[in-house]
């Protein structure tokens, strides 16, 4: 069995994969002060939930863009699986040649989803995660990953709007009865949801004017079937997509790695 990591600023997203395919996922919260102990405990608690024998796991795979939680996790696989991970970076295979000005610079978790949508739904094409930050990738009909567009993701809108403000309330990010608002919970709601559907017809009709009509959107992150729901440009929701492209460039760099 092959466990995949996904650290992100917000949220970890864990999935477990035999023959290939996605079994199990669960999603833990982003705790910069529970050490390697207490992380192995959790993951280990939630599949011991599944009855899932976790001295199974042969393989462990890692995207993150959170450093510090990445050596907690490297760590912590290390003493409850008995495995170093594949932590996806410099010097990995990815089948995705970057064509952005610093590569360096582009988040694991960015390159990842690339892969996976280019493997599984074919170039040009465009991701759009919904998750901390809203990203926008492009990948061309060749596979390259040629960069893309980072918004405030909806979850940041929603807190500054309540933490910058006297009189504005926290709310649900939830569709609303209708686009004018008829109460501040009401209107908040409009302005994040359907704004955030603006931006998201907004950017991918500028993205397929640079990658062409042919151009396949695919949404991924917390939020993607709630926005999906509003519009049509999303043509594909995949909210694992980041745990498959893992999987994908875990069993590319097998050979590599063995080598």
């Amino acid at each position: 069995m092959l466990l995949t990591i996904d650290i992100g600023n917000t949220n970890i997203t864990l999935g477990l994969f035999e023959n290939s395919q996605l079994e199990y996922h669960w999603r833990l919260k982003t705790d910069h002060e529970r050490m390697a102990d207490e992380y192995g405990l959790m993951v280990v608690g939630l599949m011991q939930l599944r009855q899932v024998d976790f001295k199974q796991i042969n393989g462990v795979a890692i995207a993150s863009v959170v450093p510090p939680i990445t050596q907690i996790f490297t760590r912590m696989v290390g003493r409850f699986f008995d495995q170093t991970p594949l932590v996806v970076g410099a010097g990995v295979r990815t089948g995705i040649q970057v064509r952005y000005d610093s590569p360096r610079d582009v988040g694991a978790d960015r390159i990842v989803d690339a892969a996976a949508a280019y493997k599984l739904y074919g170039g040009p094409a465009c991701v759009v995660d919904f998750g901390t930050a809203t990203v926008f990738d492009a990948i061309s009909e060749k596979g390259e990953y040629l960069g893309g567009a980072i918004a405030p993701g909806i979850g940041i809108a929603a807190e500054a709007l309540f933490s910058r403000t006297s009189k504005l309330p926290q709310v649900d990010l939830v569709r609303p009865p209708r686009a004018i608002g008829a109460n501040t919970v009401y209107a908040m709601q409009s302005g994040l949801i359907f704004g955030y559907v603006g931006l998201v017809e907004g950017m991918v009709a500028r993205f397929r004017e640079e990658l062409g009509k042919t151009m396949r959107v695919i949404g991924t992150g917390g939020l993607a079937e709630t926005i999906a729901r509003e519009t049509n440009v999303i043509e594909v929701v995949n909210p694992w997509l980041t745990l498959q492209g893992l999987q994908i460039v875990w069993e590319m760099n097998q050979g590599y790695r063995a080598a």
